[in-house]
């Protein structure tokens, strides 16, 4: 059986792909990509300070409250821009949803509904 820590390491590869596939989907608001891509520095630092814990201290990282909460901020700014990215993204929709239903007149490039013009 893998030990967590293997795990925490073995799961960055399924993530990579998952960004990968992110990446290339041009739909995802700006800010929440790089919100997921921010998760990587919390990886980066949990990581070192997970290794500090345990052979400085002698102690798992979770038991260190410092250390602990200084790494899990990385983690809580990663997801406050990606909620972020997609609020924006939601509110953006919304409001082109509200002008285009705010637009009486059809564009001049728009085909006319059947039955009128000639």
């Amino acid at each position: 059986m893998l030990d967590k820590n293997a795990l925490f390491a073995l799961s960055l590869f399924p993530y990579l792909g998952f960004l990968w596939f992110l990446t290339r989907t041009k739909g995802t608001p700006k800010m929440a990509l790089f919100g997921f891509y921010a998760l990587l520095i919390f990886v980066a630092v949990t990581i070192p300070a997970g290794a500090y814990a345990q052979f400085v201290r002698n102690e798992e990282l979770a038991n260190i409250d410092w250390l602990h909460g200084s790494a899990e901020a990385f983690l809580t700014l990663s997801n406050i821009f990606v909620v972020l990215g997609f609020r924006q993204a939601v509110v953006q929709r919304q409001r082109q949803a509200v002008v285009s239903d705010e637009d009486p007149e059809p564009s001049p490039s728009a085909p006319l509904p059947r039955g009128e013009g000639s």
